[in-house]
């Protein structure tokens, strides 16, 4: 296996932005756009979800990756309790929930899968490589 060199190489990473650029596009018409608190909301939370993979990645320790992994996660369920209030206020369609509840399921699923990976090897990270 190779090794992840960059944190745009991660799948978790790639998957978090393409749920980023699916959402943030709707925040930009109605009736999403004139509920302020909502747009500030799944923005920041689609938002964190991304930049914690990435911050974590960048912290080049195990340690600190698999605590960013775990609040990125956190965010992830934000946003799917987020697309059920879209659902519930009409902003979004059935359709376009279901898309989104998806990715974000799927998102959940994969950073678990990655943690516990991680959990379970031996690999420190740059940090404490030779401690």
């Amino acid at each position: 296996m190779a090794t992840i060199q960059k944190f745009e190489e991660l799948e978790i990473w790639q998957k978090a932005r393409l749920l980023s650029q699916k959402t943030y596009p709707l925040t930009f018409i109605k009736p999403i756009n004139e509920d302020y608190r909502y747009k500030d909301q799944i923005r920041g939370s689609v938002g964190s979800i991304i930049d914690n993979i990435a911050e974590g990645f960048e912290r080049s320790s195990k340690f600190e990756f698999i605590n960013s992994l775990t609040i990125a996660k956190g965010e992830v369920g934000e946003y799917k309790s987020q697309l059920y209030r879209g659902l519930d206020n009409k902003y979004l369609s059935k359709e376009l929930f279901s898309e989104l509840f998806t990715l974000a399921d799927e998102l959940t699923k994969m950073i678990t899968s990655f943690v516990s990976y991680l959990n379970k090897t031996a690999i420190k990270g740059q940090k404490f490589k030779n401690r």
